[in-house]
């Protein structure tokens, strides 16, 4: 039974993230209202711009309907924009920018560099190596307690989890490597009901990312 998974389908490389669930084994759809929600067990946030991310969640009713999955525990994975939609504190946002708050991390929006700035590198993890892209990355400048760090680039955190939350600084959709996605996809309950809890924090025994890197 396949965990059905949504891709928020507002900005950015959706359809990329929506590819590279499927090659894992997910049943993906794209999610641009409140109802595309209900279908759902899981949720992906792109890349893109944040603040017209925040804006357009705001428009489409989604923003609170989001916030109501994720406070209920569904998993959800954010990168590049995703990542800042993720955070407590936006440090440079616009004033009227929401967050979810879903991990306690302060992040610096481009903070990288900008679109002619960007650049691949690999990811240290403890267990090998992630080739990351960074494309007008934002860089995580504080992560609060129970956040753990589970990637870094040149010391500086750039994947970081809380139980079923998931984010990263880069794209790793268009890396060419599907182990991030794949482990994302091992923390969704595929027997869970769409529109209640889609994973829960890690329990004893269950695979960590260092162990899926090493082994994809």
């Amino acid at each position: 039974m396949n965990p059905v998974i949504g891709v928020l389908a507002l900005q950015g490389a959706f359809a990329a993230h929506a590819d590279s669930l499927r090659r894992c084994g997910a049943t993906t759809c794209e999610v641009r209202t409140p109802a595309d929600l209900r279908d759902v067990q899981a949720l992906v946030m792109p890349g893109g711009e944040s603040s017209t991310m925040s804006q357009l969640l705001e428009s489409s009713g989604l923003f609170d309907a989001v916030a109501d999955r994720i406070a209920s525990g569904m998993a959800v994975f954010g990168t590049c924009a995703g990542m800042i939609l993720l955070s407590s504190e936006i440090l440079d946002g616009r004033p009227d920018q929401r967050s979810f708050g879903a991990l306690d991390i302060s992040v610096r929006r481009n903070a990288f560099g900008r679109q002619i700035d960007s650049f691949e590198s690999d990811i240290d993890t403890p267990q090998g190596t992630f080739h990351g892209v960074f494309i007008r990355a934002p860089r995580i400048e504080r992560v609060g307690p129970g956040v753990e760090v589970m990637g870094s680039l040149r010391g500086e955190p750039v994947l970081v989890r809380r139980g079923n939350v998931l984010a990263a600084s880069f794209h790793p959709e268009l890396a060419g490597d599907d182990r991030l996605h794949g482990y994302f996809v091992s923390l969704v309950n595929p027997a869970a009901p769409a529109g209640e809890t889609g994973a829960a924090v890690p329990r004893p025994g269950e695979p960590s990312i260092h162990e899926t890197i090493r082994e994809g």
